[in-house]
C-alpha cells in the first residue's frame, strides 16, 4: 500500500508552485479595485521565477508599508510581482502606455519648478517647434501617498474642459516608472508673481481678471467640475496678460446638487464650509474668487493664513469681512456677495456674477475679452527683477534635475543652464507645517487628495 500511495502522490506542477505568486499579484490588484489582466495570468511560470530571482539579487525597492499591507503579501513576494507588466494597468486607461519620446522628439529646455511629486520641465517638441510644460511624476510617489485615483481624476477632468480661460491638457502617458502630464507652456508666469511685483492692482485691471476667472469657473461648474484650489499661483498668464486657470490636481467631478467633504485647498482661500469638513459644493470656488479679488485690490489677504484648518476656521467664522472705504460701491458689493458665509446665499452662478454693477458696460464675450492686452502685465514682465520674484527668493539648484531618473528623457547634452521659474513645493506664504502650499485632510469616504501637501 505504501508503494501504491507513493505512485498516486502527485508531484506539484510548476503552475502549482507559482500559484502563490499569481495569488498575491491578484490580491494586490483586487485590493485597489482592479482585476488582474488575462495576459498577466497567462505569464509563463518560468518567467515568474526568473523575475523573482532577479529582483532578489538586486537592491530591494522601497515599498511603502501601506502598499504591502494592501497587497497582503510579504516583501520578497511583492518584489517579484512589482516588475510584472500588469503593474502598468494600475494607471490605465487614463495614462496610455508608451515609450518615452526621447531626444529625437523632445528637447528639455529648462527646469521650471519642483512639483510635489517630481520636476516640472520646459520641453520643446522638435517636430512641432512648440514648447510645453511637462510634469514628471514617479509612480512610487503616487502609491506612497495613496493618490492613485486623484492622479487619474486630474487628467479625466482636464480632458473634458476646453475653454479660452482654462489651461488645457495637451497629452499624458506613462512608462514603466513614471507618469507624464504635458500642458501648454505659459512663459509669462503666474499671477502671484505679478501681484508681488506690483503690490496691488487698480479696480480696472482687477475687473478684467475677475471677469475672465468668473467665466472659467462658470464653465467648469456647468460641465460638472469643481476646482477646489482657486488661487493666484494657479492662474497662469498668456503673452498678452490674460488668464488661464491651471492645476487641476484637487479638482473633481461634481454635478449640480452634489456634495463633497474633503478638506482640501490652500488655507487662506478655503471657504468656511470646506474648513469645517463639508458638505460643500461649487459655491466654495466662488468664495475663493472673492478672496482673490480682495487680495488683488488691497495687496493683502483679508484673513492671514493660520497653521491649521481649525484655527483658520475660527478666524473665518468671526471675521466681519468689512470692505475698505477705498473700494468703490460696486466692488464692495461684489466682494460682499462672494464672501457670504452662508453658501446658499452666496453669489455662486455666472449669470448672477455678470449682472453685478462692477461689470457694467463690460462684454463677457470670451474672444472680445482677449482682444486687448493687459498692459500692466506686459510692463511688469520686462522688469529686470521678474525672474527673482518668480523664484520667490529661492536659490534653485539643478541637482534635482540631474539626479532625477525619468526614463532618459533628458540626455547629457540637453542639461539646462538655469532654472526657469520657482520651487512650488516650498512657498512660505502658504506653508503649513513646513510642508507646502496646500492643505489636505482625507476622510475615509473620499479618495481624492491634494497634489501638494498631506496633513
Amino acid at each position: 500500500m505504501g508503494g501504491d500511495a507513493s505512485k498516486n502522490h502527485k508531484r506539484p506542477t510548476e503552475d502549482q508552485e507559482d500559484e502563490p505568486f499569481l495569488s498575491g499579484w491578484r490580491g494586490f490588484f483586487s485590493s485597489v479595485g482592479l482585476s488582474l489582466p488575462a495576459s498577466v495570468c497567462r505569464l509563463a511560470p518560468s518567467a515568474l521565477r526568473l523575475s523573482h530571482r532577479r529582483m532578489l539579487q538586486g537592491k530591494a525597492p522601497e515599498i511603502p508599508e501601506h502598499v504591502l499591507r494592501l497587497a497582503g503579501v510579504g516583501p520578497d513576494k511583492l518584489r517579484a510581482e512589482w516588475s510584472l507588466p500588469g503593474f502598468i494597468s494600475l494607471f490605465l486607461p487614463e495614462f496610455p502606455h508608451r515609450t518615452v519620446p526621447g531626444q529625437e522628439h523632445f528637447q528639455v529646455m529648462s527646469y521650471i519648478a519642483k512639483g510635489s511629486f517630481g520636476p516640472i520641465l520646459k520641453v520643446k517638441d522638435k517636430a512641432k517647434q512648440k514648447t510645453y510644460a511637462v510634469k514628471v511624476i514617479p509612480k512610487s510617489e503616487i502609491l506612497r501617498l495613496g493618490v492613485l485615483e486623484q492622479s487619474k481624476e486630474e487628467v479625466i477632468v482636464q480632458r473634458q474642459v476646453h475653454h479660452p480661460f482654462v489651461h488645457e491638457l495637451q497629452d499624458c502617458w506613462q512608462t514603466q516608472r513614471h507618469l507624464y502630464i504635458m500642458c501648454d507652456y505659459c512663459s509669462t508666469g503666474d499671477l502671484y508673481t505679478y501681484w508681488q511685483m506690483n503690490g496691488q492692482f487698480s479696480e480696472d485691471i482687477v475687473r478684467v481678471f475677475a471677469a475672465e476667472l468668473g467665466c472659467a469657473l462658470g464653465f467648469l461648474h456647468d460641465v460638472g467640475v469643481i476646482h477646489r484650489d482657486v488661487k493666484m499661483e494657479n492662474i497662469l498668464l498668456t503673452d498678452y496678460g490674460h488668464l488661464r486657470l491651471a492645476d487641476f490636481g484637487l479638482s473633481r467631478r461634481l454635478e449640480r446638487g452634489g456634495r463633497a467633504f474633503t478638506i482640501c485647498g490652500t488655507i487662506q482661500y478655503m471657504a468656511p464650509e470646506v474648513l469645517s469638513g463639508g458638505p460643500y459644493n461649487h459655491a466654495a470656488d466662488w468664495w475663493s474668487l472673492g478672496i482673490l479679488i480682495f487680495s488683488l485690490v488691497t495687496g493683502k489677504f483679508p484673513v492671514p493664513p493660520e497653521p491649521d484648518h481649525c484655527s483658520m476656521l475660527k478666524k473665518v467664522r468671526h471675521f466681519p469681512y468689512e470692505m475698505p472705504l477705498s473700494f468703490s460701491p460696486p466692488l464692495a458689493l461684489l466682494i460682499s456677495e462672494l464672501l457670504c458665509k452662508t453658501p446658499l446665499r452666496r453669489l455662486r452662478t455666472l449669470d448672477r456674477f455678470k449682472r453685478q454693477a462692477f461689470f457694467r458696460g463690460m462684454s463677457f464675450d470670451v474672444f472680445l475679452m482677449q482682444r486687448e492686452p493687459v498692459e500692466v502685465i506686459l510692463k511688469l514682465r520686462e522688469r529686470p527683477d521678474r525672474a527673482a520674484k518668480a523664484r520667490r527668493g529661492l536659490t534653485l539648484s539643478l541637482q534635482p534635475l540631474k539626479g532625477f531618473d525619468y526614463d532618459c528623457l533628458l540626455s547629457p547634452s540637453d542639461t539646462p543652464d538655469t532654472p526657469d521659474i520657482q520651487d512650488n513645493s516650498t512657498q512660505t506664504h502658504t506653508t503649513l507645517a513646513l510642508s507646502g502650499p496646500a492643505l489636505q485632510l482625507l476622510p475615509a469616504q473620499e479618495t481624492t487628495a491634494s497634489q501638494e501637501v498631506f496633513v
